[in-house]
């Protein structure tokens, strides 16, 4: 069953289409060239959040939907919750 989808090949976070659980090995699908993947989440990920595809550094563009959606604020490992608490987003980096 999938649990998270990604849009772009080159982006580094997917969309959580179920909870997915702390240690849960999800399976996410990418639509732009119908492939899959396997991502343990390191933490719970509620529906709708996303979950990251890799490791990242604070500083780094998240890229979802193959645009910098903002920008790491803490160094984010594989498979962690993306969000307000580890992301700045690019609407308030002017």
């Amino acid at each position: 069953m999938v649990g998270f989808i990604v849009h772009n090949k080159g982006d580094r976070v997917g969309v959580a289409v179920r909870i997915l659980t702390r240690g849960e090995e999800a399976e996410g699908w990418c639509m732009e060239d119908d492939s899959t993947m396997s991502i343990r989440a390191t933490t719970d990920v509620p529906l709708g959040h996303k979950i990251a595809l890799g490791d990242c550094a604070a500083g780094d563009a998240i890229i979802k939907y193959g645009v910098s959606i903002g920008l790491a604020t803490a160094d984010i490992g594989t498979g962690d919750h993306v969000h307000t608490h580890n992301l700045r987003s690019a609407r308030w980096q002017q």
